[in-house]
């Protein structure tokens, strides 16, 4: 079979997959990116490998993953653009900041600590080989800490709970709490890469800091003026497009070359961009919709191939059950606890932990990150791939069991007194 079409079938499969699991997540009342995330796994050597050792290892040969990697990469960066472009103070946010601060602060601070305590038990059996322990326990403190803010307003938005107070709240504090866990990653990527010492370490951060200065410092009014006098209607040319395109690649390469991740780059390049809603509407149905339909599931899949079943011996399903728990209430509790410390009733504050605890895509690309640096191995990266699912998918439920407490709905009760 040719490369080429060997490609175009690994994509078709992947896609088909995808959108199978997706809709059938959605018929379940679950975000369609769950079941995306699931598809990943299924065609995987945990699912297909096992199933159908010989289709598996035609469909998918070690030779071949290089394409499709570099395919999830286009896919991530994209994604990430435009999730720093819609990076804004949620609607309401703004006259919350200290209760969104301290729903983020302890929803991630626990989950952290928590992370930490457990490092000692995973790290000799579970790190790789030449990783450092602090790199490795800084790395699961700032994965278990992640709270996956798309998925999460589309949790939101489906159950009508967007203008809540514990939405808007929950949007802010995971906006926060995203921006600190994305804070720290960074820092544990440049950390692992400049194993040389500190004057290496110094250097990569002090670089991170030159280029943030010229993200936001030249590029920004750069690109403000460029959109403000060849887009003013928001929607930017196939000229000013591409643009864009230029400076969200030349980003992605240069915390690449800094030893950091392109998603960084991605990520910077469209915070930097104003704050325009037809802009970010034009990026949504442009470039999102793409990356979201057709390249994420790539991820995913290239995730899936990056499993294994060793995750699941004995002692990896004791492993898999520590992280799940401790995952569970760092999360529930952290930010069940910053609610009630803002004036929350228990309901409402429970109802905010359980919706810190959704990781989905937000966290696989975490994942994703702390892989290609080396931070994980397999079996670990497998162990937190389903975690991620496990903690999403409990979200709705978890809010099915707020409101059967309370005898209200959540879209009904929009201030309940502290009880």
């Amino acid at each position: 079979m040719s490369p080429s079409l060997l490609f175009l079938l690994q994509c078709a499969t992947i896609l088909a997959a995808a959108r199978v699991c997706g809709l059938l997540l959605r018929r379940l009342g679950q975000p369609a990116v769950i079941g995306e995330m699931a598809a990943g796994l299924l065609l995987g050597p945990i699912a297909l490998g096992a199933a159908a050792p010989r289709l598996h290892a035609a469909l998918f040969p070690e030779t071949s993953l290089v394409a499709l990697s570099a395919l999830s990469t286009l896919g991530v960066t994209l994604f990430m653009f435009v999730v720093g472009a819609e990076l804004r103070a949620p609607e309401g946010a703004r006259a919350q900041v200290k209760a969104a601060g301290l729903v983020a602060v302890l929803g991630a601070l626990l989950p952290m600590l928590l992370g930490l305590a457990i490092s000692p038990w995973l790290y000799p059996t579970l790190a790789p080989e030449g990783v450092g322990y602090w790199p490795f326990a800084l790395f699961m403190a700032s994965a278990l800490s992640i709270t996956a803010f798309p998925v999460l307003a589309r949790i939101l938005k489906d159950r009508g709970m967007s203008r809540t107070p514990v939405g808007r709240l929950t949007l802010g504090a995971a906006a926060i709490s995203d921006v600190l866990a994305w804070i720290l990653l960074a820092m544990i990527v440049a950390i692992a890469a400049t194993g040389d010492g500190l004057a290496s370490f110094l250097k990569t951060a002090a670089g991170m800091l030159l280029f943030c200065a010229l993200v936001f410092g030249v590029l920004k009014p750069l690109y403000a003026g460029l959109l403000r006098r060849h887009a003013p209607d928001g929607v930017p040319s196939l000229a000013v497009m591409a643009t864009l395109l230029i400076g969200m690649f030349a980003c992605a390469a240069i915390t690449e070359w800094l030893h950091l991740h392109a998603v960084f780059g991605a990520f910077l390049f469209g915070a930097c961009l104003p704050r325009d809603d037809r802009l970010l509407a034009a990026l949504i149905e442009r470039m999102e919709y793409l990356a979201v339909v057709a390249l994420m599931p790539v991820l995913f899949a290239i995730a899936g191939l990056n499993t294994t079943p060793d995750a699941f011996s004995a002692a990896g399903i004791g492993a898999l059950a520590l992280i799940l728990a401790v995952a569970v209430i760092g999360k529930i509790g952290g930010g069940g606890l910053g609610a009630r410390m803002a004036g929350m009733g228990w309901r409402d504050s429970l109802a905010t932990g359980a919706l810190m605890n959704a990781r989905g895509l937000m966290e696989l690309i975490v994942l994703k990150v702390g892989l290609d640096a080396g931070l994980i191995g397999p079996e670990l990266f497998t162990m937190l791939f389903v975690m991620a699912i496990l903690t999403t998918v409990a979200t709705g439920p978890l809010l099915t069991l707020c409101d059967r407490w309370s005898g209200h709905s959540l879209r009904e009760r929009v201030g309940a007194p502290r009880r």
